[in-house]
């Protein structure tokens, strides 16, 4: 399967974003990502609320597709969870504040991601995560996506029963999903 999107170049556009104000950090990264991936990239945000893995954030898609999905997310207020075991590999490069992690490998060791650093979260791995006040990553996955949707959309369904969060998180996908497959692309 054949991806568009370059980890390191996605890299390189998210610490253009650091230091700038929230609306400035979404505007430049956004324009940056719509120059570097023409056609592919919504530019104007349409923040969803996401409730995945005992956490809450906010997040607008800027792109989506069958293969691959990019967003900004986070949260002004903090929040902690489960990360989600994944058929899929999850990029955070962080914008602005810092992401904690823990794994099952390293369990008394935090991994601490400041602005301009990123980690991974391969397929098949997870992580407990802690975002504090005023955390922005722009987040890149990429495999098979539809298999992403249940953890995505699991605490929306059972415990926060939001059918609202539900139906926008699902409509903005699958607009933007299917306008990337008349594109040609998966």
């Amino acid at each position: 399967m054949g991806y568009l999107f370059d980890p390191v170049t996605l890299h390189e556009i998210s610490k253009k974003g650091v230091g700038l104000p929230f609306e400035g950090m979404v505007s430049v990264v956004s324009d940056e990502l719509s120059r570097a991936y023409p056609g592919h990239i919504e530019t104007t945000p349409n923040w969803i609320f996401s409730l995945a893995g005992g956490a809450t954030g906010i997040m607008t898609i800027l792109h989506a597709s069958l293969s691959e999905y990019v967003i900004i997310f986070g949260t002004p207020v903090g929040t902690e969870g489960f990360s989600g075991r994944y058929h899929i590999d999850i990029y955070d490069y962080v914008m602005a504040g810092e992401m904690r992690t823990y794994t099952e490998q390293d369990v008394g060791e935090a991994k601490v991601s400041g602005p301009g650093e990123w980690q991974i979260l391969n397929r098949g791995q997870v992580k407990g995560f802690k975002l504090p006040e005023a955390v922005w990553l722009l987040e890149y996955g990429r495999g098979p996506i539809f298999t992403a949707l249940p953890m995505a959309l699991g605490d929306a369904v059972f415990s926060g029963m939001d059918a609202t969060t539900i139906v926008r998180t699902l409509w903005n996908y699958g607009k933007l999903a299917t306008r990337e497959l008349f594109r040609g692309k998966i």
